[in-house]
């Protein structure tokens, strides 16, 4: 088998060339929708959840899984409010000390998953209900109000012409896919999703790269929070909830695999923009939500499917 025979059955590949189908069609069906401010808006909306999806891509590369981030998010957003309105706090102080909540809540989930030996899926199911549970019980039901203008900058505003957020988001995603393509911690982060037994036996750091990569994941979701504050200016204890399946839906429709051992960034940033135009061309034509839901999840099957038949062909 060619090379380039090799590069087209490659599941970014497959995934490419159907967002550009997507795209094409969904133009067709809207005026509005290929336009540069509707593009630039989508770009703007889907970036907390793609913020989150590269570290997630890290944490499912290793056959883990991470549930906790949306009630990390909603923790860190309430925390913010609190830190700045309730205790008087600079704002930069009180963003600080919110990311430093989330790095530690990320923190939490990997020493419970590499010290205590605990399931991800258990163990992350179990921190989000903690997390939500405490940014519920801090909030009392209460939303914070009133950040200063010059806060609405990082979540409104544009530098150069594009969405401050989107340039935030592009270098988090370079840094995200160098790691993971050129470093060692990268390849650590392969080995253990491909056999965590046998890189433990070759002497591989298999906790202390899981355990960073959880905090990471953590540090992120408190940094995409901060992101969302500032988009709507304002602060609840329900932000966040469900963005852990967008996330998930995304790093996976990317091409990773849930097992472990595969995966790449780029691809997660394809299936992301795959998700957001699907979202946005149906909604402007008309389809409500969960018809939007019900495609995605159609899509996702089909590449899924796709991919694995080629994966098998190129196999033989």
């Amino acid at each position: 088998m060619t090379s380039m025979t090799r590069i087209l059955i490659r599941h970014e590949a497959i995934l490419g060339i159907l967002f550009v189908v997507v795209l094409f069609a969904m133009a067709s069906q809207n005026d509005r929708f290929l336009t540069t401010a509707n593009l630039l808006n989508q770009a703007r909306l889907m970036t907390e959840v793609g913020l989150i999806a590269i570290p997630m891509t890290f944490v499912i590369v290793t056959g883990g899984i991470d549930l906790s981030v949306g009630s990390i998010l909603g923790l860190c957003a309430i925390l913010l409010g609190v830190f700045w309105q309730n205790l008087g706090l600079p704002l930069p102080a009180a963003i600080g000390l919110s990311l430093a909540a989330g790095t530690a809540a990320g923190f939490a989930n990997g020493l419970i998953v590499t010290r205590f030996r605990v399931p991800p899926l258990i163990a992350t199911l179990a921190t989000l209900a903690l997390y939500r549970g405490l940014a519920e019980g801090i909030s009392q039901a209460r939303s914070v109000r009133g950040y200063p203008d010059w806060f609405a900058v990082l979540g409104r505003g544009d530098f150069l012409g594009i969405p401050t957020q989107l340039w935030l988001f592009a270098l988090v995603a370079v840094l995200g896919i160098f790691i993971l393509r050129f470093t060692t911690f990268g390849r650590t982060t392969y080995a253990i999703g491909n056999n965590e037994a046998a890189a433990e036996f070759s002497g591989l750091p298999v906790e202390r790269t899981k355990l960073v990569i959880y905090t990471a994941s953590g540090f992120i979701s408190a940094l995409a929070a901060i992101v969302f504050v500032s988009r709507v200016s304002t602060t609840r204890s329900d932000m966040g909830s469900g963005i852990e399946l967008e996330v998930i839906t995304a790093v996976v429709l990317g091409g990773t695999s849930i097992f472990g051992g595969r995966g790449m960034v780029i691809g997660t940033l394809i299936g992301l923009c795959l998700m957001q135009i699907l979202q946005n061309g149906l909604s402007l034509s008309g389809v409500r939500g969960d018809g939007t839901t019900v495609v995605i999840g159609a899509v996702l099957i089909v590449a899924v499917l796709i991919s694995n038949l080629l994966s098998r062909f190129s196999s033989d």
